[in-house]
């Protein structure tokens, strides 16, 4: 483990799907090389609204997806080396890849789904801990505790997933993240699906177990106010590529990209619409999915009301604005 190097980077990942049918199909660059950087103890939020692949790129920090091209690092190892080097083969390697689980879990946006319905909440919550050198009644403890953090009764983990509500459940899932003590959780919409009341309670929640823990987390969420709440970073992703990444009060209250206008704008925290271009309607109705991007231009060209000449011709690089980096021509 190399203690000076960043405890996740992201390193020019890509990922391609292949859509349509057989006698007509098309590549879909889900995730178009993106490189982030996750230091020890902090929070990168990762914002963008469906279809812009945030997901996608989660799966693959979680090493649930092979990429196209690009890689991974934990702490400077590789979650996927080349075949035949030494990061590869080898017990130390195998070592490794036997420790993610213990380093690494993931929280999924639906809790119901995330949990077995057959498993009472204990053991569900106990199973990351099966392979660990533990014994029948150290794991019951474990439990118990985790129960107690998240704020649940030690006579819930007799109870099955169906008997919570949806802010429980999440709390079940998130014990359940905690239990093997990894250092990173990788956040998939994880209020989403929760009324806005209990988003707060598991928001604090998170927050309260990354400073009793040490914790890192990869949050990612379409509302940038939930994200500018939780995170120290944030990176704003519109069809698999980053378009805008900086310090997430600098960024919350004062963004670069009109992409990140927008979606500042549809959480109803500023007004910045602007008035020439898209009307407001045209601009709230307007998604990823509906308005697709230039081939050879910005692929925001045409939602952007400020759209140039050399947007439709050039994409736009990454390049530093102050403390962040912003992809834009204007």
């Amino acid at each position: 483990m190399n203690e000076e190097s960043p405890l996740l980077e992201i390193r020019q990942i890509s990922r391609s799907f292949r859509s349509g049918g057989f006698w007509k199909s098309s590549t879909v660059r889900a995730v178009d090389g993106v490189s982030l950087v996750l230091g020890r103890c902090s929070t990168l939020g990762l914002v963008g609204e469906s279809g812009s692949g945030k997901s996608t790129l989660a799966r693959l920090a979680a090493r649930l997806l092979n990429p196209s091209s690009g890689n991974v690092f934990l702490h400077g190892r590789p979650l996927f080396p080349e075949k035949g080097s030494p990061a590869s083969s080898g017990s130390e390697a195998r070592a490794f890849r036997r420790s993610l689980p213990a380093r690494l879990q993931m929280i999924f946006q639906d809790p119901y789904s995330s949990l077995n319905p057959r498993l009472r909440v204990g053991s569900s919550i106990a199973e990351p801990l099966l392979g660990l050198a533990l014994s029948r009644r150290a794991r019951r403890a474990r439990v118990e505790a985790l129960l107690a953090e998240v704020g649940l009764d030690q006579s819930d983990a007799g109870r099955y997933p169906h008997e919570f509500s949806g802010g429980q459940r999440q709390r079940v899932v998130l014990a359940r993240a905690l239990a093997p003590g990894p250092e990173l959780l990788i956040c998939d919409e994880p209020v989403s699906s929760l009324d806005a009341s209990v988003q707060a309670q598991v928001l604090n929640l998170l927050k309260d177990r990354q400073e009793a823990l040490g914790l890192s987390y990869l949050f990612i969420s379409h509302d940038l106010a939930v994200v500018s709440h939780m995170s120290d970073q944030i990176a704003v992703m519109y069809l698999g590529r980053i378009v805008e990444e900086g310090e997430a009060g600098s960024l919350f209250h004062q963004p670069r990209h009109p992409y990140t206008r927008m979606l500042l704008a549809a959480s109803g925290q500023k007004r910045l619409l602007p008035s020439e271009g898209l009307t407001d309607r045209a601009w709230a109705n307007s998604s990823a999915e509906t308005i697709p991007g230039w081939e050879e231009g910005c692929a925001f060209a045409p939602r952007c009301p400020e759209t140039a000449a050399l947007c439709l011709r050039r994409i736009p690089e990454l390049r530093p604005v102050g403390a962040g980096q912003v992809r834009c021509w204007a």
